[in-house]
């Protein structure tokens, strides 16, 4: 038995459910002066002295766990937002929605990222909504980690603590009064110019488990460790201060290739658990390699800035420093967890406008009398199939995360658990009229709305699509339920990329689209062809293990990744397999 399934951690919280509000509430009051709260999700912070008319609003945002990232960076002179996620996943395009409306000065708003597959899609989805309520944007995915992926890859990096930075030059820079591509220009310059390594000693656990995410021995250690617990380049014995502080500085020295006389700003962030004596031992031995090749450090900063909760190690970040970019540093800000510069003075006249926004959804009125009604699958049976699966998926949450800790992050049976609740919720409220098209719909809203993390937006995207692929039907035969299934893989496909072979979710429900189309050419019921669709998830859920990452955070695993099961295969199956059992029993 692993480590992970013995070892229980401890924390202190009133429930897992409510963790996320608390803490925002909690912010709230200790930080008045400074922080407020927009919007009717409750996870969109804002600055109360930032957003401005005439001002390029500046919207960041990710998953909570990583405090004082991200909310504590919202105030004048930085972020005039965040968005804030469940722990380790992304916002919704909702929670972001409502930052940038908040944040927007009529200027336009540029949103900032770490470079995550859940934090892209979500972000994108926002960025897509308020383009269409008249908002001009631009996004840019901060990717400073230099273990994440090689120099000719570099946009596949990993966003770690490099955020610090990126996020600190654009907010200098919106509230110098610069043009939104002035700003975001900045931004994308200060990325550039920014690259991070960092290493773990130990794991850290979710709330909803308290469970390590991964496990590592006593005298190990994670060269290249990601935010999320995702492994690392290698692994070691624990080396002294002095040696580790080298090799991750060999990395990033080795790619910067800084000369004598340049200037960079370092940051020596604290994952969560590392002591101050530790950090400054970094510190030191980072500021003796820079003096060694003669590289100026014009500023520096020490301590817990972007953390991986209870998680232990650091890493190092190099900023390379040109005109620009240093007085961008020296800008003034006001922040729960950055001040450069005491208070920014007032801007004279400053204002800021409520805006009104155009919205572009509707509701379509749908005539029942005008849809199919053969099929031995009615909306009722249906809605009973999709409660099964969200009580399935309840069941094998923590087996799911398990699997994820493994390759990931260790959260995808908690999200997916999160998801299907809002599911279940919504169902449970929907009048009993409501055809199968319309109960995708609302499942694909509640889950998007409820999911930040990579799964949100793609399954949101499948619920729609396999929604409209049945949207002449009110009942569902044997052809139908094959549309459906087909549907759910084309949206996945058609919001993430995934392909074949990419050890995704996609490697499950692509064999139980092609199954269930082989079944209903064989003439097989409704039953027999979500039978069929089940068995072909669970063969394709299986193939994964042999499969190399080449999507997502586990991409980072290369071959490490072999021999594993994909999480989110595992839990198509489930899916699938509970909607089969439920049908069975009408």
């Amino acid at each position: 038995m692993s480590n992970t399934q013995e070892h229980s951690t401890k924390k202190l919280m009133n429930a897992p459910e409510t963790i996320i509000p608390e803490m925002i509430e909690g912010m709230l009051l200790a930080h008045p002066q400074l922080l407020r709260l927009e919007g009717e999700t409750g996870r969109a912070v804002v600055a109360v002295d930032g957003p401005r008319d005439g001002k390029v609003g500046i919207v960041i945002g990710g998953g909570s766990g990583h405090e004082p990232a991200f909310a504590g960076y919202v105030g004048r002179g930085l972020a005039d937002s965040a968005a804030v996620g469940n722990v380790f996943a992304s916002p919704s395009p909702e929670h972001i929605k409502e930052a940038a409306m908040a944040a927007d000065g009529g200027a336009g708003v540029v949103l900032l990222y770490g470079n995550y597959t859940g934090d892209v899609l979500n972000f994108d989805m926002a960025a897509e909504e308020c383009a269409e309520i008249g908002m001009d944007v631009r996004s840019v995915a901060v990717s400073d980690d230099v273990a994440s992926a090689p120099k000719d890859k570099a946009g596949e990096r990993r966003g770690i603590a490099g955020d610090f930075f990126v996020f600190k030059i654009a907010g200098a820079a919106a509230d110098q009064g610069r043009s939104l591509e002035e700003v975001y220009a900045a931004a994308n310059h200060a990325n550039a110019s920014t690259l991070s390594m960092g290493v773990a000693l130990s794991a850290c656990s979710m709330p909803q488990t308290l469970k390590p995410n991964f496990d590592i021995g006593p005298d190990e250690m994670e060269i290249g460790m990601g935010l999320h617990g995702e492994p690392g380049m290698r692994r070691g014995k624990v080396d002294t201060a002095n040696h580790v502080t080298e090799t991750l500085m060999d990395m990033i020295l080795g790619e910067m290739a800084p000369k004598a006389g340049d200037e960079v700003a370092v940051l020596v962030n604290g994952l969560g658990a590392t002591s101050p004596m530790e950090l400054y031992l970094i510190f030191r031995r980072v500021a003796q390699i820079l003096e060694e090749k003669g590289v100026k450090i014009y500023h520096s900063w020490v301590g817990e800035y972007c953390t991986s909760m209870e998680m232990a190690g650091a890493s190092v970040t190099l900023m390379k420093l040109d005109e620009d970019l240093k007085s961008l540093l020296d800008h003034p800000c006001r922040t729960v967890a950055l001040t450069v510069g005491g208070r920014p003075a007032p801007v004279a006249g400053a204002t800021h406008t409520a805006r009104t926004y155009e919205g572009t959804s509707r509701v379509d009125a749908i005539d029942r009398a005008s849809l199919k009604t053969d099929g031995p699958i009615t909306p009722e049976i249906f809605r009973a199939m999709m409660q099964a699966a969200g009580k399935a998926i309840a069941t094998e949450k923590d087996r799911l995360s398990e699997l994820d800790g493994v390759i990931g992050d260790g959260d995808h049976g908690v999200t997916m658990d999160i998801g299907w609740k809002a599911v279940l919720e919504v169902l449970a409220g929907a009048p009993d009229q409501d055809t199968i098209s319309q109960t995708c719909t609302k499942s694909a809203k509640a889950f998007l709305d409820a999911v930040g993390a990579s799964s949100g937006p793609l399954y949101a995207s499948a619920f729609n699509t396999a929604g409209k692929a049945v949207s002449d039907r009110l009942n569902l035969d044997a052809a139908a339920m094959v549309f459906w299934v087909e549907g759910m893989c084309k949206g996945i496909l058609g919001r993430g990329g995934a392909s074949a072979g990419d050890k995704t979710m996609i490697d499950a429900w692509m064999p139980a689209a092609e199954e269930a189309r082989k079944a209903l050419d064989e003439g097989g019921d409704s039953a027999a062809v979500l039978s069929a669709a089940a068995a072909g998830a669970r063969i394709g859920a299986d193939a994964t293990r042999g499969m190399e990452s080449r999507r997502g955070r586990s991409k980072k695993l290369g071959e490490r990744s072999v021999g594993h099961i994909d999480p989110g295969a595992e839990s198509t199956f489930v899916i699938l397999h509970a909607m089969e059992q439920a049908l069975r029993q009408f």
